[in-house]
């Protein structure tokens, strides 16, 4: 099937392409991984080519995504009116936009250390796969979250050069919440999977299995969070972060519980409690013990 062309995009335009508004989970999390791993605030430059590695990853992800999903998205309610779906942008400019990404991203690793380089294949392995993972895989939540997952690890090896064990905790604790924030976001393509016959885990399990398997995630990041705060011997404002993140979870779940269907309010509530993990790790590391 041959792709129409598409006008060149504006601003605004692009930003949707890049879904830019979805900044607010991403940047959070990102910053608080960046703030632990420099204990404080790092240097510019090094700040600078993360923050740079960061977006150039993550519009890599989104423009790859576009254009292999494509046609996909055109037979989906949700995303039917996405740039290049709906042909206002052309399939060959997602391309360009996630094969200059990708360089940047490298580009970028290259100049903060020899690990983050050699670790930057990886990186790009995983934002880009993850595209093709609903056509034959229920676990494509899963998947989600282990591109989310790369965060605090890139931060790590970005800024100490190393990889240590508190990283891997908190990668497990981001893969967690990520694979539930993304099942919870996958609810509300049930329909239009089962009508394209993609996989899901709500597909696969049915909506109220779904629920309790992201309740369940929950949990287990949190677990793992907190067991990355003792390892890092945070203070406890890092720690009341966690309870407070613990009762917003509570009330995603029991809403979720009651009506499956409930899934834009609980979707955006994940924004807010990724910047109050950011708070909590800023409090702890910058405000004088008690």
């Amino acid at each position: 099937m041959s792709d129409p062309p598409a006008p060149r995009p504006g601003a605004r335009e692009l930003g949707r392409f890049l879904e830019i508004q979805n900044l607010g989970l991403n940047v959070p999390l990102a910053l608080a991984f960046v703030l632990v791993a420099s204990r404080g605030v790092p240097r510019w430059e090094p700040l600078l080519l993360v923050v740079v590695a960061f977006v150039a990853a993550r519009n890599a992800g989104h423009a790859f995504n576009r254009w292999a999903d494509r046609h996909l998205d055109a037979n989906n309610p949700r995303t039917r009116d996405r740039a290049v779906a709906a042909g206002r942008l052309s399939p060959a400019f997602a391309l360009a936009v996630a094969g200059i990404s990708a360089a940047v991203l490298v580009g970028a690793a290259a100049l903060l250390n020899p690990l983050a380089l050699a670790l930057s294949p990886v990186a790009l392995a995983l934002v880009l796969g993850y595209s093709y993972t609903k056509r034959f895989t229920a676990l494509t939540t899963v998947f989600l979250g282990l591109v989310e997952a790369i965060t605090p690890a890139a931060a790590f090896v970005a800024l100490t050069g190393t990889l240590p064990l508190a990283a891997f905790l908190a990668v497990a604790g981001v893969l967690a919440w990520g694979t539930a924030f993304e099942t919870v976001h996958s609810l509300g393509d049930l329909e239009s999977d089962r009508r394209l016959g993609l996989r899901s885990l709500p597909v696969r399990l049915g909506p109220r299995r779904a629920v309790r398997w992201v309740a369940a995630l929950h949990a287990l990041a949190l677990g793992f969070l907190a067991a990355f705060g003792a390892a890092e011997q945070l203070a406890w404002p890092y720690f009341g972060a966690l309870v407070a993140i613990a009762i917003g979870v509570a009330a995603i779940d029991h809403r979720l519980a009651r009506d499956p269907s409930e899934v834009r309010v609980a979707f955006r509530q994940h924004f807010v409690l990724a910047a109050v993990f950011l708070l909590g790790v800023a409090a702890a590391l910058f405000l004088p013990p008690l």
